[in-house]
């Protein structure tokens, strides 16, 4: 379970109404396909033993007698192994009969849990010799926790159906448990899968839990209904895991540590929780589930399409409402040829017709100068016409010399001076522009640069509103693409295609035969590979060690070791040097629920250390040596 991953399946073998012995030997043959995956924590159907739909039958003697009989060769089948099971039987308390779980873990039983139990009841002891001291505790809601894993705390839903309300989820969730198991009783209906799928998504997202579900499948009683054997696994709203049919079985890993990280800081989830102990090797698991490169963007063609529509519709409703409160009528841009300022101008584009203003208020300038290529000029150029922009071309070469002299730069000194006099000679422009024409200069960073700090502070750092602010360059990438895809304006998917092709460069050196010398990737990196670490350390709360693991898997052999350890090292060093640039961002919409912004995202010190940050990854450097 290092690293908060814990193996989990939910099974659903066939059984016989009432044939408790012989469900017992289905579910011991299911226990030990799961463990020989490694799984730590199996869960079954409601009334596994004998079947949900015995009806009447769960109340009579035999059966119960039956059911206890069952459970211990459940129990006894279990002796080595060190996975905890939750296997449904019907409980008899009193004069009562409940649908129970039992906890079952190396050859012990470790009580039963009835949601349904009287206050009264719970914390009963039930005579039982499959337990050391001869009885079980029965508890209402009773989580269990890992030996050696404290923060691993589990609960189990012993019947849950699809038309219950998820307030017994959520007592669940805030006493702490951060990974429900639920015994399904519901059978199968035209919709419910379908609904399965909404319940489990909606309550493992609302109450940041995962989630494991096990239905009722095959062998049950057709009198009635049909039951499909549905099984799901959820995290934080993601399906992770499904699987329907007979003997269905579902596998896959869920980061308890990650349920954490986002619960960290509310105080709706209690801590110190009594709970049952079950011990399990601490060892690393092995993953199966994917790891994407780009877990900010959707893998679905269609979600993806939705969500950069949403993405457009969000930057373009920020613009518009800025624009009209502060009753301006121009946007102002400056347009590079490069993919974050082709975006701007698009979504200004866009918010030009949402106001009913001619496509010529929009003002979009171009200013060469010492690291400008023929091809991202004319980038910017072709763009600016297809839109029907108001194209202004500004060479600022002159101007920035003057300003060398000025302060006794030599013209042939190409350090950090000669890069950030352009980017501040070209805000100086777009603004005064701006102040003339009644307009809005549009900034066009995007929130991979501000991470990196790969911007001129005072310069493109500075805007009077960034559009880009809240999507980090994959998402910008994609949004660019998915615009070219559906535009019917062969001139604009043309240009759109070409921008998209270029290498990503802030074009501040000098030009070398007209081909772009200076590539922004040589130094901060794969864009795609900042944006991953972002999520996972900024959003998840990951530790580098983690992250690596991570990108290890979603990379492949595309990054050796050192390579990946380089990067990250280099990743670090910027977020926690750079943080004085995000500490005074321009206002900009955040397009998901993380945002850069000081005044409501991301808030860190401007001179905070990176040491622990770096000691780890040096600790896991010198681990990796041959």
């Amino acid at each position: 379970m290092k690293d908060g991953w814990i193996k989990v399946a939910a099974a659903s073998p066939v059984l016989r109404v009432a044939d408790c012995d012989y469900n017992a030997q289905q579910i011991v043959a299911a226990m030990r396909r799961a463990d020989a995956l490694g799984v730590k924590l199996l869960v079954f159907p409601a009334l596994t033993l004998c079947g949900v739909s015995c009806y009447a039958l769960r109340e009579h003697r035999m059966l119960l007698e039956g059911a206890q009989r069952a459970l211990r060769q459940v129990v006894e089948a279990s002796y080595g192994t060190d996975m905890l099971c939750f296997v449904g039987l019907p409980l008899r308390v009193g004069s009562a009969v409940y649908s129970a779980a039992a906890a079952v873990c190396n050859g012990e039983l470790l009580g039963y849990t009835a949601g349904e139990l009287p206050e009264e009841c719970d914390g009963s002891w039930i005579g039982s010799e499959l337990s050391p001291d001869g009885g079980c505790g029965l508890h209402r809601d009773m989580l269990f926790t890992h030996a050696r894993c404290p923060d691993i705390k589990i609960a189990v839903e012993p019947e849950a159906g699809l038309d219950r309300a998820t307030a017994h989820t959520g007592a669940l969730a805030k006493k702490g448990a951060v990974l429900i198991a639920q015994m399904g009783s519901f059978a199968k209906t035209v919709d419910s899968t379908e609904a399965a799928l909404l319940n489990v998504r909606y309550e493992s997202k609302t109450w940041k839990t995962g989630l494991l579900l096990a239905a009722p499948g095959a062998g049950e009683s057709t009198t009635d209904r049909v039951y499909s054997g549905l099984c799901l696994a959820a995290e934080n709203g993601k399906i992770l895991a499904q699987s329907e049919g007979e003997d269905a079985l579902c596998v896959t890993e869920i980061d308890v540590q990650y349920m954490q990280e986002l619960r960290r800081g509310i105080s709706d989830f209690e801590r110190g929780a009594p709970a049952l102990v079950w011990d399990a090797a601490c060892a690393e698991t092995a993953l199966t589930r994917p790891v994407s490169r780009c877990p900010d963007l959707p893998e679905d063609e269609e979600a993806l399409r939705r969500y950069c529509r949403d993405m457009l519709d969000i930057q373009v409703a920020g613009l518009v409402r800025r624009m009209r409160y502060a009753r301006l009528d121009h946007c102002v841009v400056g347009i590079s040829g490069g993919v974050d300022s082709t975006l701007s101008v698009l979504v200004c584009a866009e918010a030009m017709k949402k106001m009913g203003l001619p496509a010529s208020n929009l003002v979009a300038v171009t200013m060469p100068c010492f690291g400008t290529s023929s091809r991202t000029r004319a980038n910017a150029v072709a763009l600016a016409g297809s839109l029907g922009a108001q194209l202004r071309v500004i060479d600022i070469t002159d101007s920035v010399l003057r300003h060398f002299d000025d302060i006794g730069h030599a013209h042939d000194d190409y350090s950090v001076a000669f890069e950030n006099a352009q980017a501040r000679e070209r805000t100086q422009v777009l603004m005064d522009i701006a102040n003339k024409v009644n307009g809005l200069d549009v900034g066009t960073e995007d929130m991979s640069e501000y991470i990196d700090g790969w911007c001129t502070f005072c310069g493109d750092h500075a805007s009077m509103y960034d559009v880009n602010l809240g999507l980090t360059k994959t998402q910008v990438r994609s949004l660019v693409a998915q615009i070219a895809e559906e535009s019917g304006n062969a001139a604009l998917r043309a240009v759109l295609r070409d921008v998209l092709d270029c290498p990503i460069s802030p074009e501040l050196l000098p030009v070398r035969d007209d081909e772009i010398s200076q590539k922004s990737e040589d130094t901060v990196g794969s864009y795609s590979l900042q944006d991953f670490f972002t999520h996972c350390i900024l959003r998840c709360g990951f530790t580098p060690r983690k992250t690596f693991r991570l990108a290890k898997i979603a990379y492949g052999d595309e990054y050796g070791d050192a390579a990946l350890l380089g990067w990250l090292k280099s990743y670090g060093k910027r977020l926690f040097s750079q943080q004085f640039k995000r500490g005074c961002l321009m206002d900009g919409p955040a397009v998901t629920d993380f945002t850069l912004s000081p005044r409501c995202g991301l808030r860190l010190p401007s001179d905070a250390e990176d040491a622990i940050f770096q000691q780890e990854l040096e600790e896991l450097t010198q681990e990796l040596k041959p």
